[in-house]
């Protein structure tokens, strides 16, 4: 099956090639939804000043050249041409997606490696809503590009190195380490990480052997680096925890922290130095990549080592895209990292590419995450100006969905189930539906709503038609009718679910999950005037229209279920 606006597009270049000449064959057709037909193309206003002829006489001419449409062609007002698809085309189409396990999703051809680098927390804190964003978005994107058949690789890029990891493992030493475990296991890494700075700002005999620490930290000490293992194990064990209850896909064996890359930054920037790629400037290691200048006018620098001889996190991005590019053969590189970080990996591609780091067949991209909002506008934070913690906030969205479905008769662990679903739903979409380099505002009021463009309301899209086929008394796989497309509602769900296959790998290739969530929600949307207008299991409908039915319920419940999933919603059969 095609998503119609593809072939309305390619019928429309080739008609154009044959009135115009094949010169015009890669025009944009400029085609577009319409209220007045299926779709409307509007190539024939931008093209009309190029050819110099009204834009109606170059609508006419296309529409003569389209004898082969699917369905009917009105040239309307100044030179709009109006596309009405027939709806046998439709129903063809809706039978073969139907009948395909894929739903018209393709794979890509070759496949590709896709290194994404996501969530990224600071095991000296906790992890707070910061980490939210990026966690869901990259995890989503992830999904679909395995959908998609291409090799991804998750980097989860710890902050687990450096400076404060002395004073850590000294505070470790000082409480015990089965007290520090067990404080960092129950998500008390903040609290913990506080503890540790006080003692480091008061203590001039802590401060002293916090430095001496991080020398043999970093020198590989074998009891230092046990210490560490000891923190990091029991700061990733509630990590973990956290993951599993966002239900995204991340694994220790995703765990590519700072730490990681520590061997390889003397040879970083020995091989930058050696190149001429980096220079000696004010004492410090730089490159200088061309186009990035101060508010001096200066040329800007990225430092690869501090002038003190310390690396930074230039130092370890640089380290990084040579072991993706090397290493995991990476295709394309995402770097799902805060909108605040542009400038900065800007340089990092930059400063590689010069240095032939980062070939022109490997692309790295910023997946650039907006800031959560407060309902104030300013950066969500607790009422005392502190990082909201992220397990926190989990554990409050489960308790807000428990209340939403308290009296619906569920046994005591179904209630459990259904209210963490719809808890971490309603987060969870609440996030992707937002365009991901956008700022959003963090509301429970709206997202745990049962109307509007939720994650609850479209978990309860799919429980509606689970629980038609219930009514039935088959299950949706059952439903192998042939679909046929008779009423208005029935027509204008069936042609909007053709454009899922192209849809979803366009999101990938764009990173853009909010289009996906737009595309479910005006499935969810459709479903819901279907179900008013088209009585599926009611008493009195012809036995062959229902089971017809059914089989648009089943593909639209396929449809949205394989959506949700690629974005890592959870989906229910009950609420």
């Amino acid at each position: 099956m095609t998503d119609p606006q593809i072939v309305l597009t390619e019928r429309v270049q080739q008609a154009l090639a044959r009135a115009f000449g094949p010169e015009h064959a890669d025009a944009d057709p400029l085609i577009r939804p319409s209220q007045f037909a299926d779709f409307q193309a509007n190539v024939a206003m931008s093209l009309a000043k190029r050819l110099r002829r009204s834009p109606r006489e170059v609508a006419e001419s296309i529409a003569a050249e389209l004898s082969d449409f699917p369905g009917t062609i009105e040239v309307s007002g100044p030179g709009f041409l109006n596309l009405t698809l027939d709806n046998a085309w439709i129903e063809s189409e809706a039978r073969r997606m139907h009948a395909d396990p894929r739903l018209g999703v393709g794979t890509s051809t070759p496949p590709q490696t896709i290194v994404i680098d996501y969530s990224a927390p600071n095991a000296a804190k906790e992890m707070h809503v910061g980490h939210l964003r990026t966690t869901i978005v990259g995890d989503s994107l992830a999904r679909m590009h395995e959908h998609l058949g291409n090799k991804v690789i998750r980097q989860n890029h710890l902050g687990d190195w450096g400076t404060p990891f002395g004073m850590l493992i000294e505070h470790l030493l000082d409480i015990g380490e089965a007290a520090a475990v067990e404080q960092l296991e129950a998500g008390q890494g903040t609290e913990f990480y506080q503890a540790a700075r006080a003692k480091f700002d008061g203590d001039e005999t802590f401060k002293t052997r916090a430095r001496a620490r991080v020398s043999t930290l970093q020198s590989g000490d074998p009891e230092t680096l046990r210490l560490w293992h000891v923190f990091m194990d029991a700061t990733v064990r509630f990590f973990n925890k956290v993951y599993a209850m966002l239900g995204v896909t991340l694994t220790d064996a995703d765990i590519a922290g700072e730490s990681m890359y520590n061997p390889m930054l003397q040879r970083t920037c020995d091989d930058l130095e050696a190149a001429g790629t980096a220079v000696i400037s004010e004492g410090a290691l730089c490159v200088f990549p061309p186009g990035f200048t101060g508010s001096d006018d200066k040329p800007l620098p990225l430092i690869i080592r501090k002038s003190d001889g310390g690396y930074g996190y230039a130092t370890t991005d640089m380290a990084a895209i040579r072991y993706r590019v090397h290493d995991l053969k990476a295709d394309r590189i995402l770097y799902v990292v805060g909108n605040e970080q542009a400038l900065h990996f800007q340089m990092v591609f930059a400063a590689a590419k010069q240095a032939g780091w980062l070939p022109d067949t490997t692309s790295a991209e910023h997946v650039r995450i907006g800031m959560m909002l407060g309902k104030d506008g300013r950066r969500f934070k607790t009422r005392s100006g502190e990082s909201v913690k992220l397990m926190d906030l989990l554990q409050e969205a489960v308790d807000r969905a428990a209340k939403l479905i308290e009296d619906r008769g569920h046994d005591e662990a179904t209630q459990r189930e259904i209210a963490h679903a719809v808890g971490m739903a309603a987060v969870k979409y609440a996030d992707l539906s937002v365009s991901h380099d956008s700022e959003y505002v963090f509301d429970f009021d709206r997202m745990v709503a049962m109307t509007g463009n939720t994650g609850p309301y479209m978990q309860y899209a799919t429980t509606r038609i689970h629980s038609i086929f219930r009514g039935a008394g088959i299950s949706p796989a059952d439903a192998t009718a042939p679909i046929v497309l008779a009423a208005p509602a029935e027509r204008a769900l069936g042609l909007h679910l053709l454009g899922f296959g192209e849809l979803v790998s366009q999101v990938a290739a764009d990173s853009e999950p909010h289009r996906l969530c737009a595309f479910l929600f005006q499935t969810a949307s459709l479903l819901s005037t279907f179900y008013e207008e088209c009585p599926v299991i009611k008493e009195g409908v012809d036995p062959e229209i229902r089971d017809q039915r059914l089989a648009l319920c089943a593909l639209t419940l396929r449809v949205l279920e394989t959506g949700l999933d690629l974005l890592g919603v959870p989906v229910l059969q009950r609420m």
